[in-house]
């Protein structure tokens, strides 16, 4: 398993540069959250393990049941489909739905 922080507060400042185009400074951790990729990438854990907080805007029933679901919010295709082939190849059981459907790609 792998944890990855991010400084979200600075994400604006290289984004069009990694991805083409560029976004607006987020306003919290929760709006960058929901700007992530994936609705099962979007979650977010604060505190200590007596007193943990989870934050998943989308629910949690993506991640559980190992679905890949587009976040339009600001991705484009190609950025999702680059995430969801890497994601593949770690997990092949991964369920992935459509950019342009929503429905299960083979």
């Amino acid at each position: 398993m792998t944890t990855e922080l991010r400084n979200q507060a600075r994400v604006h400042l290289w984004y069009e540069e990694h991805f083409g185009y560029p976004i607006e400074p987020y306003k919290s951790v929760e709006d960058a959250i929901g700007s992530w990729p994936t609705t099962a990438s979007a979650i977010g854990i604060r505190g200590i393990p007596a007193d943990l907080a989870v934050y998943a805007p989308f629910g949690l029933s993506d991640a559980l049941g190992m679905v890949a679901k587009p976040n339009k919010r600001q991705i484009m295709r190609e950025i999702y489909m680059r995430k969801i082939s890497r994601w593949r190849r770690s997990w092949p059981k991964l369920v992935v739905l459509d950019w342009d459907t929503a429905m299960p790609m083979a």
